[in-house]
């Protein structure tokens, strides 16, 4: 009589090691599909869906603007030599590297020739254009906003970029749809980084 009951409690044991091996996994994948999910959206970067698509797009203080796949504006970095990124740490954090975990593709404006990419320290694939890399500005909260344009910042100018990768010129307060006076010194003065 002895010999079932060893049985039935060590088959117990494995049913509750099943169970709770099951919900491990399941808190596990998604935990991992919430991280993904918020890479995706945050200023530019592009982990979980694979490649970042760059398009340009009508800013309403600067014109046609190459923009990512959320349709925040990208600048250069002026003290990127090549297509080697000088912006980390606080830098990108003010400044969030557009990264892709695949090759870019070119969106409505955008020339497919000038999309590359260039591996940062940490290993990961900047987005580059015309050989720029590329990024997105937290100040921009909205799509279509360039709110970087023209600033000085950690030893460098960032200004958004033209279909062809040039610097898009800072509006005069005189200009149509230029920012009003007081926000063009805040972002020309130079802030001494």
């Amino acid at each position: 009589m002895h010999s079932p009951r060893l049985p039935i409690s060590a088959l117990s044991l494995v049913v509750l090691a099943l169970i709770v091996a099951g919900c491990g996994g399941s808190s596990s994948s998604s935990s991992t599909s919430s991280q993904a999910s918020a890479g995706a959206s945050s200023g530019g970067e592009s982990t979980a869906g694979g490649a970042m698509t760059v398009s340009a797009s009508e800013s309403p203080e600067l014109g046609m603007v190459l923009v990512d796949s959320e349709g925040f504006t990208v600048y250069s970095f002026g003290k990127d030599g090549g297509t080697t990124s000088s912006c980390y740490g606080a830098c990108a954090e003010t400044w969030p590297p557009v990264i892709a975990t695949g090759k870019p593709t070119a969106g409505e404006g955008a020339t497919s020739s000038d999309l590359g990419t260039t591996k940062r320290k940490d290993g990961t694939l900047q987005v580059t254009y015309a050989g720029h890399p590329l990024y997105t500005f937290v100040d921009d909260q909205s799509p279509g906003e360039a709110n970087g344009n023209g600033s000085t910042a950690f030893g460098g100018e960032w200004n958004a970029l033209d279909e062809s990768g040039s610097a898009v010129a800072v509006p005069s307060a005189g200009e149509s749809g230029a920012a009003p006076a007081e926000s063009n010194e805040s972002t020309s003065g130079g802030y001494g980084y």
